[in-house]
């Protein structure tokens, strides 16, 4: 477990699939009522967790009570957005912030904590993307240091949906470790 300014961080297992298909619906509704399209409740099931944790890495965010705050996916490669890549990125994905328990600044200090997740294996990039019809969230990472570095408009959703998305990169320095 990782203490990260109030907030607790550990990986995700087997047990919590459960708990991160809740967060993921409550976002998604979240997303919906404000008539964002991304993300559909009920699209990720037990089963798209439990594959995250094993081929990558989930992570849960908690405060010092324990009450859920968010939790996010960590990859290690993305050649569906990005292609086949050399070993210098990882790529964050579904970030997710429990909005009623969440203390404000939760989902960047998450971000944060990929990134430094990141830097600690030697990898020089976090990266991204981000569904071209969600400007707010567009903001949201331009803010958090990212930079536009292309646009995949042809990306296929495992339904078979096809939409845009934009690609960010940041770059990783050694004070990122810390």
């Amino acid at each position: 477990m990782i203490i990260d300014d109030g907030i607790l961080f550990r990986r995700a297992e087997e047990k919590d699939a459960g708990t991160l298909v809740a967060l993921y619906d409550q976002a998604a509704r979240w997303m919906r009522k404000r008539g964002i399209e991304q993300w559909k409740p009920g699209d990720k099931g037990t089963a798209h967790f439990r594959a995250m944790m094993r081929e990558g890495e989930v992570w849960i965010a908690a405060d010092p009570d324990g009450h859920l705050c968010g939790a996010y996916e960590l990859w290690w490669s993305d050649e569906d957005a990005w292609g086949v890549q050399p070993p210098v990125a990882g790529y964050v994905h579904r970030l997710m912030v429990a909005r009623d328990a969440a203390p404000a600044g939760a989902g960047r200090r998450m971000l944060e904590h990929a990134e430094r997740r990141i830097a600690r294996t030697g990898r020089e990039r976090a990266r991204l993307d981000c569904v071209s019809t969600n400007p707010r969230l567009l903001a949201y990472y331009l803010d958090a240091g990212y930079r536009v570095v292309g646009e995949f408009p042809h990306k296929q959703g495992k339904d078979g949906r096809i939409y845009g998305v934009i690609l960010l990169e940041k770059r990783l320095d050694r004070l990122t470790v810390v």
